[in-house]
């Protein structure tokens, strides 16, 4: 079996089978994170959406040359991604989110054990849905792409790749309150394309 820093290491040179492996490997564990948190009138998928952003950027920004294993490095990644959009959203400019809590432990041991279960086991998933995850995974890619203009997927590119609202701004030459636009649209694009 390959392991996850060589499907890293196939991603960086071009593989698109390699990344759809790697992000059907941690799909679980993305979902088991996100679950962690809850939302007060809010939904487990926003959380769950920047989780998967989280390990998108994990996939591109992680280093073999460092002592940590890229399992280490995408729990690190994604847990802060979903951190990062609850600490952004007591701006009050997303009341649902502004209510989020935490329900993980400060007891990280029990964490750590909790990741060392075999998926089935958390989450009681079946060989079945397994499959039907992976399909899922495939539909919502090709759905991304044939819902956003040429622009929008420029912007989401840069904003999963790590680039802050000002340097997507100054590179696509659009000002912030577009880009934050664009963000908003590409969600409510891809919500109402999901509940179909």
């Amino acid at each position: 079996m390959t392991t996850d820093e060589e499907l890293v290491k196939q991603i960086k040179n071009g593989n698109e089978n390699a990344e759809a492996e790697l992000f059907d490997r941690y799909k679980d564990l993305v979902v088991k994170i996100a679950r962690g948190y809850f939302l007060v009138g809010g939904d487990l998928e926003d959380l769950i959406q920047e989780g998967m952003i989280g390990l998108y950027k994990a996939i591109k920004n992680f280093s073999p040359n460092k002592d940590a294993s890229f399992k280490t490095f995408a729990v690190i990644c994604i847990k802060h991604q979903i951190q990062n959009a609850i600490r952004l959203a007591n701006t009050n400019k997303n009341k649902p989110l502004s209510t989020a809590v935490s329900f993980q432990s400060f007891d990280s041991s029990a964490a750590e054990a909790l990741d060392l279960l075999p998926v089935e086991l958390v989450f009681d998933v079946t060989p079945a849905e397994s499959v039907i995850d992976k399909e899922n995974f495939e539909t919502v890619k090709a759905l991304i792409k044939s819902s956003l203009s040429p622009q929008e997927m420029k912007v989401l590119r840069l904003y999963l790749q790590g680039f802050s609202y000002r340097e997507i701004s100054q590179n696509l030459s659009l000002t912030q309150k577009a880009i934050d636009n664009t963000l908003t649209r590409i969600k409510t694009k891809l919500r109402e394309k999901l509940k179909k």
